[in-house]
């Protein structure tokens, strides 16, 4: 259901499911780590009246809030080294755990307004805040909605039916499988983009 990118790796198909709605990416060498994004995989959306809350765990530390998933907004860019201080960050080496919970919405608008005067951790493209100092949360979702739909629409495209070699997924299952080398691909031809000219990485 979720899908998690941490700037220059792999996509990371690692995510648990620790409790009812609750799920856990592990982040190994959390000290490297700058910019995270987070999505919706698309196959399953939220059920109404549902959204989830992103939270950051740093070794040794509490829980951090960073932002929301929902229908409406299916991804996120963060910051993680502006979510914590370099002493929270632990040492070389060491994990942290990405955490979201799917909760209802009413929850959810009530844990943001909490940690509204916290806020700053959420992006767009690093080169257009550096140059701004302030990006609007409306470019913000712009950025967000059309980089999801730019990989929704290229990663589906190599989607292909399953066959009676793959077991549980045999060609008898209303379901289509996806090689993780083409989220591999998008990220790189992304990232490549988005080095070269953050403003014209950003799909149309």
């Amino acid at each position: 259901m979720f899908g998690c990118i941490v700037a220059g790796r792999l996509v990371q198909t690692n995510l648990q499911q620790v409790d009812v709605n609750k799920y856990v990416f592990e982040l190994p060498e959390a000290h490297s780590i700058n910019h995270i994004v987070v999505f919706l995989l698309g196959t399953i959306p939220f059920e109404p009246g549902y959204a989830a809350t992103v939270h950051l765990l740093w070794p040794n530390k509490s829980w951090q809030l960073l932002g929301v998933l929902s229908n409406d907004k299916p991804s996120a860019i963060f910051r993680l080294k502006s979510a914590a201080g370099s002493e929270d960050m632990g040492i070389a080496g060491s994990n942290a755990e990405l955490g979201i919970s799917i909760e209802p919405i009413p929850a959810i608008e009530q844990q943001m307004q909490q940690q509204q005067p916290h806020q700053g951790n959420a992006l767009v493209p690093a080169a257009a805040s550096q140059q701004t100092g302030a990006v609007s949360a409306q470019l913000a979702k712009q950025f967000a909605e059309r980089t999801l739909q730019n990989l929704y629409d290229y990663v589906t495209s190599f989607a292909t039916k399953p066959d009676a070699s793959m077991g549980m997924f045999g060609s008898g299952a209303p379901v289509q499988v996806l090689p993780v080398k083409v989220f591999e691909d998008w990220y790189n031809a992304f990232l490549r983009k988005l080095q070269r000219d953050p403003v014209a990485a950003m799909p149309n």
